[in-house]
């Protein structure tokens, strides 16, 4: 039997680790905070451990999804890190979203043990993963993900391969850049047939069904509809984090992207005004905010001077 394990506890890596629990492999999961990784270990009846270096030592494919570049370099190459339990015939995968660099920095330190590498970033829901029904991006060599790909099969519905390692950071970068697009035209349009007195389901319901009904369009409609009672799947200051990320990798590569800094602008003002804890579709609530402190501001013009 393979084992497998997930390293960070987040929503999308418990979620994952449902998924592989599921599907039927050893699972192994470790988790920064460790009482976080005993508790899914207990609900999913599997083994914790305390480090990096223990869950690469014990397992033949170990996925992190991780924050952000910092917890990833450091989850490889720190004092127990990935580095240090890495063997022949294992393979590392990372999951999270970051910049191409980040995995490529770890290369030679996880080459040197005998240790296969890809980078291989999602895109998908929550829900999705627990599923086992993600988009999975992956960079790196055959061999490695020839290993790797019952372990990928058994979290996605399609699995890309890309090219060489970096290529599956860069991709996921690129997807979000249309995701983020997406998620604050879906805002605007909706705020604009509120403001016009189309009812909000209603109105969510036209928005789904027609052109613009993506999959992100249809499994968000819960977060967009009633955003008091959805469960927060992917946090406001996340989308500002990877927001960066493309940015700057844009610039980087001498890209302009207009409507990429115009929806990071929004997120940011949004991140301001206290909405960090927020699901990103909460563009949507911040949109309508703004109008309500403009309309109050706009029945009292006696006020003004």
């Amino acid at each position: 039997m393979t084992t497998v394990a997930v390293l960070g506890m987040g929503r999308m890596g418990s979620a994952m680790a449902t998924a592989l629990a599921r599907a039927g492999f050893d699972l192994i999961v470790q988790n920064r905070t460790h009482a976080r990784a005993e508790a899914v270990a207990s609900e999913l009846g599997c083994r914790a451990v305390r480090t990096p270096a223990d869950a690469a030592a014990a397992a033949d494919i170990a996925i992190t999804m991780l924050a952000d570049d910092d917890a990833v370099r450091d989850a490889f190459l720190g004092a127990d890190g990935l580095a240090k339990g890495a063997h022949a015939g294992g393979v590392l995968v990372d999951m999270s979203t970051v910049m191409p660099d980040t995995i490529r920095s770890v290369e030679a330190a996880v080459r040197a043990t005998g240790s296969g590498l890809l980078d291989a970033p999602v895109s998908g829901s929550v829900a999705l993963a627990e599923g086992g029904q993600l988009t999975v991006m992956v960079g790196g060599d055959q061999a490695d993900l020839d290993l790797a790909r019952p372990v990928l099969d058994a979290l996605a519905k399609t699995v890309f391969h890309l090219g060489p390692l970096g290529s599956g950071a860069a991709m996921k970068l690129a997807v979000n850049t249309v995701i983020f697009g997406l998620n604050g035209a879906v805002a605007e349009g909706l705020v604009l047939a509120e403001a016009a007195g189309v009812e909000r389901a209603l109105a969510y319901d036209v928005i789904a069904g027609g052109a613009v009904g993506a999959p992100y369009v249809i499994y968000k409609t819960a977060a967009f509809v009633s955003p008091e009672s959805t469960p927060v799947a992917f946090a406001m200051k996340l989308a500002d984090k990877d927001l960066r990320l493309i940015e700057a990798s844009a610039a980087r590569l001498g890209l302009s992207l207009p409507q990429t800094r115009a929806s990071h602008q929004l997120i940011e003002e949004a991140v301001a005004n206290g909405r960090a804890d927020d699901d990103f579709s909460a563009i949507a609530v911040e949109l309508r905010a703004r109008h309500e402190i403009q309309s109050r501001e706009g029945a009292q013009p006696e006020e003004r001077v």
